[in-house]
């Protein structure tokens, strides 16, 4: 085999049609365009979502509500959850480290604490947030806890 004697393999290339090359090639005259209108024009260029004249999607359905781009999302545990866990996995420090190693989390989850429930053992946390009442509990029962950025 050499290089010159390389060809694609059989019906693997087709060969370019030639439109508006005269009327023998069976695509001359409006070049498979049909007849006139916008899209027989050259420079043509459909619109993102244009419908054909239909009053279009974005504007038949009905705007609702707010969406605040300023939310931050928590993985909420609450204090009734906390020593059921902690048995199971073998946690006495809550932070976002441990829980993700224990795939309660994803890497990028922010962890709060909700007060719903009761603690009774003494557990150190380290996490973003948490509510009055639940650092209340902890406190109470001779734990620590500590806000995280």
């Amino acid at each position: 085999m050499k290089l010159h004697s390389l060809r694609p393999a059989k019906g693997a290339t087709k060969k370019e049609k030639r439109l508006g090359r005269g009327e023998a090639s069976g695509k001359g005259g409006t070049s498979t365009k049909g007849n006139k209108g916008q899209q027989a024009r050259t420079g043509y260029q459909r619109k993102i979502g244009h419908e054909g004249g239909q009053m279009p999607i974005q504007r038949r359905i009905p705007k609702r509500g707010f969406k605040n781009n300023d939310r931050i999302e928590y993985k909420v545990f609450n204090l009734g959850q906390i020593e059921a866990l902690a048995e199971k996995y073998g946690i006495s420090e809550f932070s976002p480290e441990n829980l993700y190693m224990n795939s309660l989390i994803s890497r990028t989850d922010k962890v709060k604490i909700l007060g719903n429930g009761a603690i009774t053992n003494k557990f150190g946390f380290k996490v973003h947030a948490v509510s009055g009442k639940a650092k209340e509990a902890i406190e109470a029962a001779g734990g620590s806890v500590e806000i995280v950025k």
